[in-house]
């Protein structure tokens, strides 16, 4: 099948390339993003491969349509930046990658709350420049303190696993939770406002929905410890960005690891080195020595990379095949509100 890739980089190409010599099909790469004004690049093609910042609205999908695409395959596991009941009315079939890697996310979830504790990012700027001084570096054991995951999936439970082993109290806020899970995992299933109330660290491990965007807003900050860490590794709009500048500013919340960020399309992912930051949220978020960020990397593993590449070509091939697709395809009963 004929498939062109957009918002593509090297190692996109690099795992994809690989992957399909088992599946033969046929690809162009465009580096833009797939957006209303560069969707005139993908006419004649019957399948697009998306990424996370690309935007098929429904003028998008529309032209998609228009130009004889069919499938829409996203390498991600997200799917908010597509209109879904567009693409239904206009019988496009959505797929994306469910699982690809728990490990990668939960790894670098961990990753952050480690080097944002104890001070690496600080500490690895002051020593090159041969400033070897141990103060303002103090952190604290991890263990014995109290972890909040809000949404436990595949990596939510993964990040669990951590913790669990670095001796953490283990909070779940998730309603589909089981019982025999909660206790398999070691964890104590809570509402937000309590884990709000407790944690030390509270992470986030869910999908963006209407029902989930600014689950984090100043309401919840105000609830949080004063003092206590909040990571993102889900998606960016879960918190909302105005209220955690305001409750860092402040000084009640402690500190701040972000892998996502919710206006982060035309940011990251892209080199701005030799330009001026015109988001000005981020720009003052990027000021704070108590947070950390990083460019949506959490799922950027070899394994992780290989896996979405398989998945992705198996599901363009049952759909060039006419097979099911039960489990990679994505419907818009799936972004309705809770």
């Amino acid at each position: 099948m004929r498939i062109a890739f957009f918002d593509t980089h090297r190692f996109d190409r690099t795992a994809f390339e690989e992957a399909n010599a088992a599946f033969g099909h046929e690809f162009t790469w465009f580096e833009p993003r797939l957006t209303p004004q560069t969707v005139g690049l993908a006419a004649g093609f019957p399948g697009v491969c998306s990424f996370v910042n690309d935007r098929l609205d429904g003028p998008c999908l529309q032209a998609l349509a228009q130009g004889g695409t069919r499938l829409v395959a996203l390498r991600s596991a997200g799917f908010n930046h597509v209109d879904l009941s567009e693409a239904a009315r206009l019988g496009m079939t959505v797929v994306r990658v469910p699982e690809y890697s728990p490990q990668s996310v939960a790894e670098h979830t961990a990753a952050l709350v480690l080097a944002l504790n104890r001070k690496v990012h600080r500490a690895y700027a002051r020593v090159r420049e041969w400033n070897f001084s141990l103060d303002g570096l103090v952190g604290f054991d991890l263990h014995g303190k109290t972890v909040a995951l809000v949404g436990l999936g595949r990596i939510g439970r993964a990040t669990a696993r951590i913790f669990h082993g670095f001796g953490c109290r283990l909070l779940a806020v998730d309603p589909q939770l089981k019982e025999e899970d909660a206790r398999r995992l070691h964890l104590e299933p809570v509402a937000l406002p309590e884990a709000l109330a407790r944690a030390d660290i509270l992470s986030l491990h869910l999908p963006l929905t209407p029902g989930t965007r600014h689950l984090i807003d100043a309401a919840a900050l105000a609830r949080m410890k004063p003092g206590a860490m909040l990571i993102n590794t889900g998606r960016g709009a879960l918190i909302d960005s105005h209220a955690l500048l305001a409750a860092l500013k402040s000084g009640h919340l402690g500190a701040a690891g972000l892998d996502v960020y919710e206006e982060e399309e035309g940011v990251f992912f892209q080199d701005l080195s030799g330009q001026v930051l015109q988001d000005d949220v981020l720009a003052r978020l990027l000021t704070f020595p108590n947070v950390l960020i990083t460019a949506h990397q959490a799922f950027l593993t070899r394994e992780a990379l290989g896996a979405i590449a398989r998945t992705t070509l198996e599901s363009i091939r049952r759909f060039e095949q006419g097979e099911p697709l039960e489990a990679t395809e994505v419907r818009a009963e799936q972004v309705r509100p809770r």
